[in-house]
């Protein structure tokens, strides 16, 4: 360090030492982390008594039994995301209809990946051999039971019905004369 970093570095801690509000932060502090120290200390075990010192606990009558411990919450599996694509081929093949049964696509294709149920609705997760480009497994929509959408990218799953996402849509717009050119309006001046 320079010279006058170090000046002003000792200024500073002479000027703020004798400070009585940044004594007590200080002390407060050290209380906090010693606080904090005490409680992640070990508990001593208490040493065993002999059965003839040992005291009955004492029970009332009227007395509610405790609560057992809450159980924690169910968490999901962690589902390892795909970090590049592993071709995908299978003999299980076929073209899914609207209307069709949860059975029926198992026939045909076997069975899912992945299945997820949310209310009346069950979503069927088959592999396609893009999932790291394309962000997505095949999956279908059943709802009440029956296939109402699919959104497929493997050749060999097909879906007789109309796709929320389809394979390759353009894109949706008017047509600007002269192309895809950006073209910037200068501001007139009075």
């Amino acid at each position: 360090m320079r010279r006058s970093t170090l000046l002003t570095c000792a200024l500073l801690m002479i000027a703020t030492s004798g400070c009585k509000q940044i004594t007590e932060q200080v002390q407060k502090i050290k209380a906090k982390i010693a606080a904090a120290r005490q409680r992640a200390k070990p508990v001593q075990p208490v040493p065993a008594l002999p059965d003839t010192q040992r005291a009955a606990p004492a029970q009332d009558v009227g007395a509610k039994p405790p609560a057992p411990p809450k159980k924690p919450a169910r968490q999901a599996p962690a589902v390892p995301l795909p970090t590049r694509d592993v071709p995908y081929n299978s003999p299980d093949t076929g073209t899914i209809a609207p209307g069709m049964r949860e059975r029926e696509i198992y026939s045909m294709w076997g069975p899912p990946i992945a299945v997820r149920r949310q209310g009346d609705m069950t979503f069927l997760y088959y592999p396609n051999g893009c999932e790291y480009t394309c962000g997505t497994a095949d999956v279908v929509f059943l709802q009440n039971g029956q296939v109402v959408d699919a959104v497929l990218r493997w050749p060999g799953h097909g879906y007789s019905g109309q796709s929320s996402s389809p394979a390759a849509t353009p894109p949706h717009g008017p047509v600007r004369p002269g192309g895809d050119t950006l073209t910037v309006k200068t501001p007139s001046t009075p």
